[in-house]
């Protein structure tokens, strides 16, 4: 009977996880998405920001005024850090990786 018990407790438990994890994936999508596209830019813009020669004669923040498209992304891409989004692109496989560790130990 017991044996029973714990394999419709797992059963039920891997149900309501797959329905939790599910429901994250679009959310998590877009973010990603948008990590994706604040990270492209990012690099984009450094590149263009470090092959300039005049780079190397002015003064780092006057570099940094006359390529405004690496300053503006590089400040979103600290931004969205420090609103967590590393957490929320991560958070769907924290959540399994922590609930299976929690219901197996």
């Amino acid at each position: 009977m017991q044996l029973f018990c714990s394999s419709a407790d797992l059963k039920a438990f891997e149900r309501r996880l797959t329905e939790y994890v599910s429901c994250l994936q679009p959310a998590t999508g877009r973010w990603r998405m948008i990590l994706i596209v604040v990270s492209v830019c990012t690099a984009t813009g450094a590149w263009n920001w470090l092959i300039d020669p005049d780079t190397q004669k002015v003064s780092f923040f006057s570099s940094l005024w006359n390529h405004p498209f690496f300053t503006i992304s590089c400040v979103t891409l600290i931004g969205l850090f420090f609103a967590g989004i590393h957490k929320r692109v991560v958070a769907p496989s924290m959540c399994l990786f922590y609930s299976v560790c929690c219901y197996y130990y």
